[in-house]
């Protein structure tokens, strides 16, 4: 079947090709209303759909905007496992769509670069989750193009940063806890890598033991992956052998969920028998039962913001922020018990 081109619909107007592209690219202006009838009816009569490719060549900017979620710890599936990305990539999708760009989402695997799908897909912009090599970042910066970061302390001016006070919320999660008498409390994380959101939280969670008076005990600490199955083996672990651990705070949601799913397979109640404090308050902590005491941030909001900053940033306005902290606070639920 042959492809319409804007030649097809300029013969079936009967007009020139420039005023077809006139149309196409926004300067109706320098068309006439009868024209602009006309072109607009060949256009729906042919069926007719825009090259975006050719167009992209032609005026170098193609309205698309790459999105990387991290691939760092060996989970192919990582979108469709942690809701946490779901709800940041909605609120990412929505404020490109409501300014006219596109989003292309991937992933990158271990030690594998971002430069060639860049380049090929001729992309505006790009928003990077988690955290890289640095020869990652240093490709990156070949691009020559917009990118903001999410969930990154890399200490770059080349790239915009969107985050929260994650050392703030491992302090918040763990002197919750203190404050409701805990004193052996347990942290189950993701791996602890430099320049990342869970070394932060890790931070947090020492610095209120410290300034509380409590010894930090690294037997306490769980380290795997930011996922169900690594709560859950976490959970099984300290039920069989507490330690005196009557406390766990878990530096993701879906970790928390997983802990309490292995304390419960134990017959370890929460938060009767141990309490638990996540981190993000994604949708589901409210649906969960128990109901989950956690840290919230605005996720839906974060992403909606790191799409403003980086559209700000493709269109040359002046003043746009390098680095946007956005607030967090302690939602109290049921997951916590006072001692």
């Amino acid at each position: 079947m042959k492809r319409i081109t804007i030649k097809d619909v300029a013969q079936r107007a009967g007009v020139s090709s420039a005023a077809v592209s006139y149309v196409l690219n926004g300067r109706e202006h320098k068309v006439s209303a009868d024209t602009l009838s006309k072109i607009k009816k060949a256009i729906a009569e042919l069926n007719y759909i825009p090259d975006y490719s050719a167009r992209s060549l032609a005026n170098n900017k193609s309205n698309l905007i790459g999105v990387v979620i991290p691939q760092t710890e060996d989970q192919s599936q990582l979108l469709l496992e942690n809701p946490f990305y779901c709800e940041l990539i909605c609120g990412i999708e929505a404020k490109l769509r409501q300014s006219g760009y596109h989003m292309i989402l991937s992933g990158v695997n271990k030690g594998e670069g971002y430069l060639d799908v860049s380049m090929q897909r001729n992309l505006d912009g790009a928003i990077i989750m988690g955290i890289y090599q640095e020869s990652f970042y240093e490709d990156l910066k070949k691009v020559n193009i917009p990118i903001v970061l999410i969930d990154s302390y890399i200490n770059d001016n080349y790239f915009k940063r969107i985050g929260i006070d994650d050392e703030l919320g491992g302090y918040m999660a763990t002197t919750h806890l203190i404050e409701n008498g805990h004193q052996n409390i347990a942290l189950v994380t993701g791996t602890i890598r430099k320049d990342g959101v869970v070394e932060k939280r890790f931070l947090g969670y020492k610095r209120s033991l410290k300034e509380h008076g409590l010894f930090y005990n690294p037997d306490y600490v769980f380290e795997g992956s930011v996922s169900y199955d690594h709560g859950v083996e976490s959970g099984r672990a300290i039920a069989s052998d507490r330690r005196g651990i009557t406390a766990v705070f878990a530096t993701g949601d879906l970790v928390a969920f997983g802990v309490i799913a292995g304390l419960s397979e134990n017959g370890v109640k929460v938060p009767e028998d141990i309490s638990v404090i996540g981190f993000d308050d994604i949708s589901l902590s409210k649906m969960f039962v128990p109901r989950l005491t956690t840290v919230r941030q605005d996720i839906v909001t974060r992403g909606s913001a790191a799409a403003q900053c980086l559209i700000d940033s493709i269109e040359g306005k002046e003043d746009v922020e390098t680095e946007l902290t956005l607030p967090i606070e302690l939602v109290v639920r049921d997951t916590v018990k006072r001692i």
